[in-house]
């Protein structure tokens, strides 16, 4: 069921959608929303931007056991590009700090790479791949 509503998004929008989750070892006193800050610099250029994103994307971060978390990245780009997003985003959690709103944060990678997105995930790379294009 899932090909088949990737393979309709592509086909209407040529963008798919893809997940990434990472564990992560927070640093203490280090805000949980930092890595996903720093993902979203990443694909983005700064969490505040205007206009709309080359590469949609959600960040969700699971609730903290200790001082490890579970972030889900949500992302939808074309296909053939891909690979550049997974490798954005593994360079911005293996950057292990962001210096953000609430101070530095810092953080260390326990594992991170690619999975398979949930279905109410793939409803949510739908409607990531609706969002307008930035202008060329």
């Amino acid at each position: 069921m899932a090909d088949e509503r990737t393979a309709a998004v592509e086909g209407a929008h040529g963008r798919a959608g893809l997940a990434h989750e990472a564990r992560l070892r927070l640093a203490p006193g280090a805000d949980k929303r930092a890595p996903g800050g720093a993902v979203t610099i990443a694909l983005c250029g700064h969490w505040e931007h205007d206009g709309p994103c080359r590469w949609p994307h959600h960040t969700s971060v699971g609730r903290p056991t200790g001082g490890d978390v579970t972030i889900r990245v949500v992302a939808v780009s074309p296909p053939s590009e891909h690979a550049e997003v997974r490798r954005l985003i593994e360079g911005a959690l293996a950057a292990g700090a962001l210096d953000g709103p609430t101070g530095l944060s810092h953080w260390s990678v326990l594992r991170s790479g690619p999975t398979d997105l949930t279905a109410d995930e793939q409803g949510l790379a739908d409607r990531l791949a609706t969002t307008p294009r930035p202008a060329a």
